[in-house]
């Protein structure tokens, strides 16, 4: 992202409803959003400790019934700086497989704030 707003990369308090709402939104607005996946540092790090990854970026992989290009154009906003990638049902579950360091957000996992 060229725009970064470096006090609200790591604020889950900012970034979460964002992830979870307005950009949920966009994308739902051309296809349904099936789940949402944070992968990279806070798929490693457990929700209470994320205060440690101050500094660190959003990996975001949602899935959606056809994947969409350039999906970063939604993210500059809000100049966060969130790594967002759109992809299938049938292209996460390999991903799934090959990676254990994942959080899902939606639709099973609730984030207690």
């Amino acid at each position: 992202m060229s725009q970064i707003k470096a006090e609200a990369i790591w604020q889950h308090e900012l970034v979460l409803p964002y992830i979870l709402e307005d950009l949920k939104a966009k994308i739902e607005a051309i296809t349904p959003v099936r789940a949402i996946y944070l992968y990279g540092s806070r798929g490693r790090v457990v929700p209470k400790d994320w205060h440690k990854l101050e500094g660190k970026d959003w990996d975001v992989m949602m899935v959606c019934d056809f994947p969409i290009v350039n999906s970063e154009l939604w993210t500059t906003a809000l100049n966060y700086h969130i790594d967002l990638t759109i992809t299938t049902e049938h292209k996460i579950k390999n991903f799934l497989q090959n990676n254990s360091s994942v959080i899902e957000l939606f639709p099973s996992y609730k984030l207690e704030i």
